[in-house]
Order: structure tokens, then sequence, then C-alpha cells
């Protein structure tokens, strides 16, 4: 038993004072004389021991009474060990799009927005965050309305970052009880990272489960070139049944212009097939019903102009590889001699390919160097008569690349890099048995560039990353048989294709990625990216015949946009919102460690209630008074 005023407890002291009263009192009695004494002895006996009686019952009557009112007013209570203490509560809301999910018929956001309204103490001062926005030290009625019109979002915080988020928020002070409350369906990708949680947080977990698990996505879109003028759009699906074909629309803007049905496979893929023509310009969107997730439900892509990638050749070689592996299709090459070269063509070119020149003179190094640093691609080839040090003299100026001498030994190329930029998505499995091309002269290297191909004993035969790689080894038939090898294709292919990057169908937001735009730029000018009622200005970097657009924080909201210069539309991009909040596959809650969970927010907040109740006994104490006080006059009136 604990007491609201303890000090007063020192008037307890004070039940002595009776009880000297009682004790020490000294009564004088008057003398009656009667003829016959003897006849009242008994009854004189008998009077006082009634009277000692009366004493001690009026004694401990009185005692009692005192006693219960100074406790009265000490005000004793009872309660839990952290029900004085100050607390501090943070609330995590997970608005992800998993949150769709609905239960009842309504979703499970709105209904954790609901049963926080509902039972949170609207004097109370609290904290709340979601996965991107944060309400600190605030009361309900100053949040309630942004609750309630609260929107989805594509991020997930995991445990870790909630855990450092809420610790951010509640105060330094260790005399606190600090409560964190975890509002969430719990997917199993929250438990990414470290999820062993501060012990001196009080953590709560309260699931939100949807009646029904289960959710069908349009997961991506391929487009597959055809003849005839015509290419194929592959759509992949996921989360269907067997006996349920679903129904998919394709629209060009607004217009509906093919429509099928999805039938899925037993592990609950779809893939479905549209023709579309080529060569034109799409605005596509992809359309599904699902009473599940409504964000996956639609899916945006485009079809742009193809830009054809430049491409001019600086050779001295007979051999006419580079003609057939850059042809019209895709790329506009170019290609002459040293002697034949005006260097003020390269000022429009994205990529350049050094091939077999025996020396580089130095006006063409400045020239290249600027090149390079404007924003191009530079390909290496050396000659099998290079002189080295005019090489070298070029070769300096990336992460200072040095070729040393020439070793004339006959090996294969052996090592691919599969985690290099040129490779990541070119083989389905990493090869090891393919046809190694023969070297029989390479030269040594210095240099710190990242190594993509290497022949047997590890020696570099193609390095380098971001739009500068050079070849160890002189490519002419016969030195290596390389330029006849399947692997000469993806690797020149993606040396000229990253020059310029090519904006793809559709862009994920929350990936960065990166989309070069050919357009002349005045010296104030920008590129704005926008659709209806959305507008942002990308991070954009100005070349001379492009602008390099980068996208990471935004755009926020999925949908087809323009990029616009003044006014113009220079060409569209799409982005999506990504797909991993559709998946549906929840944590067990039962494997974390210092976690309470409640099955619902009404119940946890009643815990909480109760833990902070205080049971009050002074009322007790002043009926037990009134009682007392009643025996008093009982025992006065009644006893003799």
């Amino acid at each position: 038993m604990q007491f609201k005023h303890p000090e007063i407890l020192w008037a307890l002291f004070l039940l002595i004072i009776p009880i000297l009263i009682h004790l020490f009192q000294l009564r004088r009695f008057t003398k009656t004389p009667f003829t016959n004494v003897a006849m009242l002895q008994k009854v004189v006996s008998e009077s006082r021991k009634s009277n000692t009686l009366k004493k001690w019952l009026l004694l401990f009557t009185r005692l009692l009474l005192l006693a219960a009112i100074i406790l009265a007013f000490a005000q004793p209570f009872s309660s839990s060990n952290t029900a004085l203490q100050e607390k501090e509560t943070v609330v995590y809301l997970d608005d992800s799009f998993s949150m769709q999910a609905k239960n009842n018929g309504i979703s499970l956001l709105e209904k954790a927005v609901q049963d926080i309204v509902k039972n949170i103490d609207g004097e109370r001062t609290f904290s709340l965050f979601t996965n991107e926005r944060t309400f600190a030290n605030v009361k309900l009625s100053d949040v309630q309305n942004s609750l309630l019109s609260l929107p989805y979002s594509y991020k997930q915080l995991n445990l870790e970052e909630i855990g450092l988020k809420a610790k951010s928020l509640f105060s330094s002070n260790n005399g606190t009880v600090k409560n964190l409350i975890v509002l969430s369906d719990f997917q199993e990708r929250i438990s990414e990272g470290n999820i062993q949680l501060d012990t001196t947080i009080r953590t709560h977990f309260v699931p939100m489960e949807p009646k029904e698990v289960g959710n069908i996505s349009i997961d991506s879109v391929f487009v597959q070139e055809g003849l005839n003028d015509q290419n194929t759009l592959k759509v992949f699906l996921s989360g269907g049944t067997t006996d349920n074909p679903l129904p998919i629309s394709l629209f060009n803007d607004n217009e509906l212009i093919a429509k099928t049905a999805a039938k899925f496979n037993s592990d609950g893929s779809a893939e479905v097939e549209f023709t579309i023509p080529a060569n034109q310009r799409l605005n596509g969107r992809l359309s599904i019903m699902d009473n599940a997730l409504g964000y996956d439900n639609r899916f945006y892509f485009n079809i742009n102009d193809k830009k054809k990638v430049k491409v001019l050749a600086i050779s001295e070689s007979d051999s006419d590889y580079l003609d057939r592996l850059f042809r019209d299709e895709e790329f506009e090459f170019q290609k002459y001699g040293l002697a034949q070269l005006d260097y003020s063509v390269l000022d429009e070119q994205n990529v350049v390919v050094l091939d077999n020149l025996t020396s580089i003179p130095n006006s063409l190094q400045n020239v290249l160097r600027t090149f390079k640093n404007e924003g191009g691609s530079l390909i290496i080839v050396p000659a099998s008569t290079a002189d080295v040090a005019s090489y070298n003299s070029l070769l300096s100026a990336w992460s200072g690349t040095q070729l040393t001498q020439k070793v004339v030994s006959e090996t294969r190329l052996t090592q691919i890099t599969f985690d290099h930029p040129l490779y990541r998505n070119v083989f389905e499995q990493r090869v090891t048995n393919f046809q190694y091309p023969f070297v029989k002269a390479y030269y040594n290297v210095q240099t710190s560039l990242p190594i993509a191909l290497a022949m047997d004993g590890g020696n570099p035969f193609l390095l380098g990353d971001d739009g500068f790689y050079v070849f160890t080894v002189p490519l002419e038939l016969e030195n290596s048989n390389f330029i006849n090898s399947p692997l000469i294709v993806p690797t020149f292919y993606n040396m000229a294709q990253s020059s310029l990057q090519q904006s793809r169908p559709y862009q994920t937001i929350g990936e960065t990625s990166v989309v070069d735009v050919p357009a002349e730029m005045g010296n104030d000018e920008i590129l704005k990216v926008s659709k209806e009622g959305y507008e942002f200005i990308p991070l954009q970097q100005s070349f001379p015949n492009r602008v390099r657009l980068t996208f990471d924080q935004n755009p926020t909201e999925d949908g087809i946009y323009g990029i616009v210069q003044n006014q113009q539309l220079l060409q569209n991009i799409s982005f999506n919102y990504p797909r991993t909040e559709g998946q549906l596959k929840y944590l067990d809650l039962g494997s974390l460690e210092n976690v309470n969970t409640m099955d619902s927010i009404p119940e946890l907040f009643e815990y909480l209630k109760a833990e902070n109740d205080i049971a009050a006994y002074w009322k007790w104490f002043v009926i037990l008074a009134l009682l007392l006080a009643l025996i008093e006059v009982l025992i006065q009136k009644f006893v003799t």
C-alpha cells in the first residue's frame, strides 16, 4: 500500500494522547454514608468492573477512529510498479500498400485509424509516425484529420528502422515508461535487418489481419520485337488460381485497344501476350479487377521512338567486325582512318572506338578527354605495334591506367565477371564451358579499373566501366579469334548502349534510374517531368547533345509522365509502384522476443489503462471512521 500524503502519517503519534487520558485519568469519588455498607459491597465491586470494561472499549474505539481519520487524510492507494511513472507513447502506423487488404468491408489502414481515434486519450500527448510521415508530440485533435485522409505508401520500414525512429521520438529521460505501439499487418519483409528490439522500450504489437489472404498482381511487362512491323507485349501476373481466369485490358492513353483473359498455372503465375504495332509511340496502361489490393491492379508502360546510338570508330584495322556489330537498326555508325578524321564530329557522338591505332596524337588525346568528361563513352583496342607511351599519356587520366610490357605468350580468355554491368543480365546461368578464344599476345596493365574479362592466370582481357573500356589484347585475327566469338556481341553492344541510357518501357518508383534525353539545352534551361496535377524537376546533367536525368526520390505516384522542355513534350516515361507489398506473406510474431502482442487496438489500450489504474482506499477509511463513531455512541449508551 502507498500513500499520496505520507507525511500525514506522523499524526499517528497523537494516538498516545487518548492512551494517556484513559490510563492516567484520576477520578475523585464522593463518599456517601449508608446505614448498612455491607449490603452494598457486592454491588460496588460489580460496578467498578463494568466501568473498567467500558473504559477499554472506548479506548480502542477512539484509537481506531483517530487512526482511520489520519489514514483517510493520508489517502492510501495501491497500483502497479509503473502506474506512478510518467508515460511516453510512440505509435508506428503502417500505411504501406498491403494495408489496403480488407476486413469486414474496410481496409486495415482505415480500421487502424478508426480504432486509434476511438481509444486514445484526447488529452494525452503522443508521437506517431508512418513509413513517410512523422507527427511528434501531438494530441489527437492535432492529427485526426491527417490520419483520416492518410494516403498509402509504397515504402515499408523494417523493425530495425521502426526501433531507431521510435527511439529518436522518445525523450532521454530514463525515469519514464516508454511504450512503442506497432500497428501493422507484419509482412515478412518487415523483419529484414536486425530484429533485436531495444529492451528499454516496452514494445506492443497489434497485428492487423485481413479476412482473406490472396492478391492478384500485374508484375511486369516485356516487349519482344517481331516481324512485319508487329511486336509482342508479354504481361506477367501472379496470385491467381487455375479455375478462375481473369480479364485483363490494354489501353493506349484512355482508348481500349485489346482485351483478353489471363489463365493461371498451378503456381499462381500467368503470362498474357498482346500484339502491338512496332515503331509507334504507345502510352500503355494494363488493368485488371481484383478485390484485394488495388495498387497493383494497374500497370503503366510506354514505348517511345528509339534513339539510335551514335558510334564513331577511328580505325586502322582491315577487319570489318565493327561494321557488322553496329548495324543501322540501333546504331548510327561511322568509321574513319586517323588521317581522314574531322575532330569536330566527335561532339555529336555517343561512343568513340579507337581500334588498332599505332599511336594516339596529342591533339586527339585532348579532344578525347573533353569528349569523355562531357559524358561520352570511349573504347580502346590497342594495336600489336602500339606506341605504349602515347597510349599511356591518354590512359593515365582514368584510374592511373598504364600499359606496361607486351607479353608474347599463347593463352586463352577463360574468365567472365558475371556481376560486371556489361554481363549482369546477359547469361541465364553462369557459363563455365564456353569456347575459350585464344590470345597470342597481350599487354600487362596497371590500373584500379574493374575487370570484365580475364585470361587464364587472371591477367585482364577487358577492363573498365562507366563509359571507359580498355582491351589489353589486340583484336586482329592473327592475334586473337575474339571477334569470331559469340561473346563479342553482348560485349560491344552493352558498351555502346550504356553510353545512351535509353528509357525502358517502365521504371520502378523508389529505385534509382537514369535516362538520357536527346535535347539541346540553353544555359538556364531545365527539363521538367509532369503529369496532370503533379510536376517535379529531377536531378539532371547536361551534355552537348543530351540531358541525363536521374530519378531517385521522385516521383512518388505511379503513372505516365511527360518530359517537357519549354512546354514542349520530348518523350514520355512510365513509373510503377514496386510489387513487393502484394505478396502477402506474414511474419510469425511468436518468434520475436521482448514483445507484447495484442489481438486488437481496443484490447491494447484497455491493457495500458489497467496498468495505469490506481485503487484509492481513503473512502473506505472514512466509512470506517463513521462506523467507529457510531460504535462509540452505542458503547456510551448501552455499556454501563
